[in-house]
């Protein structure tokens, strides 16, 4: 997928994926290529939010696509929704290198306490 992180915080995770290599058969940024940026910074906030001991889990993500994106790179960035002791709920504005929102995704994490035995 190519994605590197830009900004890393529980407030804000930033990180950018090339389209090529990313696209479905016509040339365009692969709807699910997005999908995977959005719950890749969604659940790495929800990770920092929920800090050591817990691990999120994606309970569920959707995603509405404003606009193709055909070259260049596309950048997301997760800002929370709601953020407690069990659930953290993040959205994500992916846009393009002209600034165009290509898509926002919303994704939701069951921040589950890791088992002892997992340690």
């Amino acid at each position: 997928m190519g994605i590197t992180f830009i900004e890393l915080s529980p407030d804000r995770v930033v990180g950018r994926m090339p389209v090529a290599g990313n696209t479905q058969p016509f040339g365009l940024l692969h709807g699910g290529a997005s999908c995977v940026l959005a719950e890749s910074l969604g659940s790495t906030a929800a990770a920092l939010h929920a800090g050591p001991g817990h691990i999120p889990l994606g309970v569920d993500i959707n995603a509405t696509h404003h606009r193709a994106a055909r070259d260049g790179y596309v950048t997301g960035v997760a800002t929370p929704a709601h953020r407690g002791r069990s659930f953290a709920t993040y959205d994500i504005v992916i846009t393009d290198d002209d600034d165009h929102r290509v898509c926002t995704a919303r994704i939701t994490c069951f921040l589950r306490p890791i088992p002892d035995e997992a340690r």
